[in-house]
């Protein structure tokens, strides 16, 4: 047997004081014999999307006893992007996933543990996790906690996005009452799990699948299903079994990997997040990975799967219809291949896919769209990129000109579009909402609903230097690089101006001469930072651009 990691605190004489410890928590020798493994819990009965996890820990805990190993159980923190939305709180969800990963590291390095089972499921844990897993590199499996059933109200299906936060604009728009409000919200979310659709925590859950970080099956499966906790008992179990093979995360997230998940993420339709999440995941595993090739593989890869925001389907019908193993079979001959946590290559797990429902995963002959499902822009407005999620975009508004309207932060614009301040062929522009401008990048979720509630998807666009949840769809352009907090040229627009939107030729332009650009430039003063202290004023000094991921350096 090769030697453990955890050798380092618990062989030889001069480990008598770390044994000593380590059997005060109730361990016997026997336990010191097997491998240390670190079942790493989000689990908090704040958010939805974790608030099952006791459960899934016990059976985790039986999984890795069972197959040889000692369980350790210790908690990150997690954040409902849900409940932080439209408010200052918000500014703390994308810097919480570094945290998350810095916590991992921390614990795991300093306790020298053999092995981690990543217990997670919301937007920013996941992909945190996954960083950590890279960074640490030590054999390592993600098990999420699995997506909520969908809502019921009177005879029809209900998300929490498309239920709420746009009903909110419906009723403001006069078209429903407060009473089917409230028969709404108390109907929308049912039970535990990540919210129903294509949002970021689902997408980000069946991309550590595509990348092989977790069990076939992991990303669909529901959270109140028997099917979860045993996936749960079987990563526990199998996490001791890849700790003996030495297989670690960085042979199992190479570039091949990201490759087919940016190739999954277009077939998927799934969130604008996946892009900031994958480039910083790559950064950790010391894979390059650039903005510009998830536009090469939208050209290639066609839209197979329209779940909510875009579309009427739901995670529980992905789930029916076969899952990311499901998908992976369509996809097969578009696929590289390299080894996952499931003792299986990724083409062989392609292989053994079946599909169910060929009007949930439809074949690469008759798709939903021609082009995957995230597009990513360039042009004066944007040198450095900006993407946006075209499977949620009608025919219609994919080319868009207008005058913009400007404003600072995402509560003026948000007030604007509910006292019917935004006219009909305008563009918003909403800025110093970027990594370091927010800071922490709020997604804006409020002002993009507000926008498909009042019935102005179809007249309107919005682009922004922040970012925007799973949950938007209509002409939503995000990612702005450079951000305005930068003196990016988004920080030099002015009320009347115009702007072109072509999403068909990747273009996103402002009709301003380079030396009327150069001129604002000169005159441009940098905002002071919103944050004066704390750890969104340390986040703010050390994040990098959106095009490269917004990682800490």
């Amino acid at each position: 047997m090769n030697p453990r990691r955890s050798d380092e605190i618990k062989k030889g004489v001069e480990r008598a004081p770390h044994r000593a410890l380590l059997y005060s928590t109730g361990l016997g020798k026997g336990d010191l014999e097997r491998s240390f493994v670190g079942i790493i819990s989000s689990f908090s009965s704040l958010v939805p999307g974790h608030a099952g996890m006791r459960e899934l820990e016990r059976f985790i805990e039986k999984g890795v006893e069972a197959g040889g190993g000692t369980p350790f159980i210790f908690g990150v923190p997690a954040i409902c992007d849900g409940i932080a939305m439209g408010h200052g709180g918000m500014r703390y969800s994308l810097p919480l996933r570094e945290l998350v990963a810095d916590s991992i590291e921390s614990v795991a390095q300093a306790h020298c543990l053999d092995g981690l089972i990543l217990l997670t499921n919301c937007d920013k844990i996941t992909p945190g996790c996954l960083m950590a897993a890279a960074r640490v590199n030590i054999p390592t499996i993600i098990i999420t906690a699995g997506p909520m059933l969908s809502g019921r109200y009177q005879g029809r299906k209900l998300s929490y996005v498309r239920d709420t936060w746009e009903a909110l604009g419906r009723l403001k728009a006069g078209e429903i009452t407060e009473e089917e409000l409230t028969s709404l919200e108390k109907e929308a979310c049912p039970g535990i799990g990540s919210c129903q659709g294509l949002y970021t925590a689902n997408s980000m859950a069946c991309l550590a699948e595509v990348l092989g970080m977790s069990l076939p099956g992991s990303a669909t499966a529901l959270a109140v299903s028997a099917k979860r906790c045993q996936l749960a008992y079987e990563s526990g179990k199998r996490v001791v079994a890849i700790i003996e093979e030495d297989l670690f995360p960085r042979q199992i997230m190479v570039k091949e990997a990201f490759e087919n998940a940016v190739r999954v993420d277009m077939a998927l339709g799934g969130s604008t997040n996946t892009v900031l999440h994958l480039l910083a995941i790559a950064y950790e595993a010391k894979v390059e990975l650039s903005l510009s090739l998830f536009d090469e593989i939208s050209h290639q890869i066609p839209h197979l799967v329209n779940l909510r925001p875009g579309g009427e389907n739901f995670m529980e019908d992905l789930e029916e219809a076969g899952g990311i193993p499901g998908l992976l079979n369509t996809l097969q001959e578009c696929l590289a291949d390299y080894p996952t946590v499931a003792g299986k290559s990724v083409k062989r797990i392609a292989e053994e896919g079946r599909v169910y429902n060929r009007e949930i995963i439809r074949d690469l002959a008759h798709p939903y769209h021609k082009e995957g499902g995230i597009a990513v822009l360039y042009g004066s407005l944007a040198p450095e990129g900006a993407v946006v999620k075209q499977s949620a975009v009608s025919e219609k508004m994919r080319r868009f000109e207008g005058k913009v309207r400007v404003f600072d932060s995402e509560e003026e614009a948000t007030g604007a579009i509910y006292q019917d301040r935004v006219n009909e062929g305008e563009i918003i522009v909403i800025r110093y909402e970027g990594p370091k401008g927010g800071p922490g990048m709020r997604e804006m979720l409020s002002p993009t609903s507000a926008v498909v509630g009042m019935g102005l998807s179809q007249k309107v666009a919005l682009i922004t230097d922040g970012r925007f949840s799973g949950g938007t769809r209509g002409p939503c352009i995000g990612h702005i690089s450079p951000e305005a907090q930068e003196g990016g040229p988004i920080a030099l627009v002015k009320d009347g101006d115009e702007v072109l939107i072509d999403i068909p030729t990747r273009r996103l332009e402002v009709n301003l001469s380079s030396e009327e650009l150069e001129e604002r430039k000169r005159s441009w003063q940098r905002s002071p930072s919103k944050i004066k202290e704390g750890y969104l004023a340390r986040y703010s000094r050390m994040v990098g651009p959106a095009s490269q991921g917004a990682v800490l350096s």
